[in-house]
Formats: structure tokens, C-alpha cells, sequence
């Protein structure tokens, strides 16, 4: 009995993705015969992954990056104290240094050394991101013309305990303020996300803190640009402590970190 070609796709696929794949590690960016090499639809993908005090989970992120679709893995070291830095190196990653602490500076950082980009990924170094689902988040910037693409840990599963239900309700307060503000249909700040280079370029960032995602995510709303959510998976912590939900002062503090910078941008419209 006959073959019929269709029962080879899935054999010359997976060799044309090894192929794609096959490529050497040098300074961070995946090369062949020394030329650059994007591989997600021709585009070159820069994934940056801000760590503090995360050494027990960033290897293992790193490692489960599929190079095959990222190009380059930032990771940016926000002042640890333990040996982060060195764990992301040895799993292949660019390390860099930004002691300035916060979140939005760390992402600052990394994308300080990624221009050559054409979308920008952004995820957690702590293992609560799952790097499987990286194709996920990547696919409507090509599929549905996607600016910004957010990874929804609400719309997802989310491992028991892996959202508190403070985070669930700041969750739900904020995205209902942007939707009535500016009639964007959020569900998530979550830092699983994907940006094209052209769009992230528009938007001006500055929040050096918390104010990051939302930053993001409102002035993306403001401008009318094409914004996707996809459900992404959410697991417990592999390694390091929250900065956010670990207490009850750091989920205050960014809590209304968070609510003032909506309130604010609100309030600019009418100056």
C-alpha cells in the first residue's frame, strides 16, 4: 500500500525545524556560520527575563527556552545576592547587571541590548512561566497582525495557590478600570507578553517599578493598537520569593503603584 506525502509532513517539519535549530550559541544569539539567523517567521525574537534572587529556578527557564523560535535570551540580573546571574549563563543566556532595582528598570536593560529585535518577549525567571507556551504567546503577531500580545494567566490554568486571590482582585479591578476607561477588554497584567519592535517603540516606557505591565498595557490601549490575550499556563514558584505577592506590603505597594498609574493616565487625557 501507498504512502501518501501527507504522512511525511510531520518527519520534514521536524527536519526542517532541526535545521533551523542547529545553530551555536555565541554571545547570547544563536548564529550559523556565523550570520544572525531569525527563525520565528523570519523575525528575530529577543526574550527578556529580569531575575532577583532566583538561581533555584533560572537554569531550567533558560534551558526550556525553544531556540528554535527565540533568537536571543536576556536575562537581566537586578542586584541579586546569590548566583543567578552565573545559572543563566551557563544555560546559554546574555546576563547583564542593572542595579537599580525594579522591575520596569530591569526590562529597560535588557532591551537597551536587543535593537536589532523585531519582537520583544518578556517573561519571569522563577519557573511560574511556563516556556512551553512561548509559541503561544508569539503566534497572533503573525496570525492575527497582533502589536501586543498578553499571556493570560486568568484565561489559563493557573496551578492551585499559584494566583492568590489578592492578585485576582487587583487583577479584576484594574482591567475593569481600563475597559472603562478606554474599552479594552484586559483580564491580565501578567509579564508573559510579546510586543513587535515597531509597536513597543510608540509607547515611550519609562516605569522603572511595578508600573511596568500596566504602563504597557494602557498606553497600547490608548493608542488603538491590535491587542491579543492568549491563556497561558501558571505554575507555583520554582525558585526565589515574590516581590509582589510574598507579602502583604509588597502586594500594597504595588497595588497602588499599579491604580495610580491608570488613574493618572486617565486624568493627562484632559490636560
Amino acid at each position: 500500500m501507498g504512502v501518501s506525502l501527507k504522512h511525511y509532513l510531520p518527519l520534514y517539519a521536524g527536519i526542517f525545524r532541526w535545521l533551523r535549530g542547529d545553530l551555536t550559541a555565541v554571545g547570547g544569539q544563536n548564529q550559523r556560520k556565523g550570520l544572525a539567523f531569525p527563525m520565528f517567521h523570519g523575525r528575530h525574537v529577543a526574550l527578556i527575563i529580569p531575575i532577583l534572587d532566583e538561581e533555584d529556578a533560572i537554569g531550567a527557564v533558560v534551558s526550556a527556552v525553544d531556540r528554535a523560535l527565540v533568537d536571543d535570551v536576556v536575562v537581566v540580573d537586578n542586584g541579586s545576592q546569590d548566583q543567578g546571574g552565573k545559572r543563566a549563563t551557563e544555560a546559554g543566556a546574555t546576563v547583564l547587571r542593572e542595579d537599580r532595582r525594579g522591575y520596569g528598570s530591569a526590562c529597560l536593560k535588557g532591551l537597551s541590548t536587543v535593537g536589532e529585535a523585531d519582537i520583544l518577549l518578556f517573561m519571569d525567571g522563577d519557573g511560574s512561566d511556563d516556556p512551553s507556551d512561548i509559541e503561544s504567546v508569539l503566534a497572533p503577531l503573525v496570525e492575527k497582525d497582533a502589536d501586543l500580545v498578553v499571556g493570560s494567566r486568568v484565561l489559563g490554568n493557573a496551578e492551585p495557590g499559584a494566583l492568590t486571590p489578592l492578585q485576582r482582585f487587583g487583577n479584576s479591578l484594574t482591567c475593569n478600570l481600563v475597559r472603562w476607561f478606554w474599552g479594552i477588554h484586559y483580564t491580565d497584567l501578567g509579564p508573559f507578553r510579546a510586543i513587535t519592535s515597531k509597536a513597543y517603540g510608540k509607547l515611550a516606557m519609562s516605569d522603572p517599578d511595578f508600573g511596568w505591565t500596566i504602563e504597557m498595557q494602557v498606553k497600547a490601549a490608548q493608542l488603538g493598537l491590535n491587542i491579543v490575550e492568549v491563556p497561558v499556563n501558571y505554575r507555583l514558584r520554582r525558585g526565589g520569593k515574590s516581590k509582589v505577592s510574598g507579602t502583604v506590603l509588597g502586594s500594597y505597594r504595588a497595588g497602588r503603584r499599579i491604580l495610580a498609574y491608570v488613574f493618572q493616565a486617565k486624568a493627562q487625557e484632559y490636560i
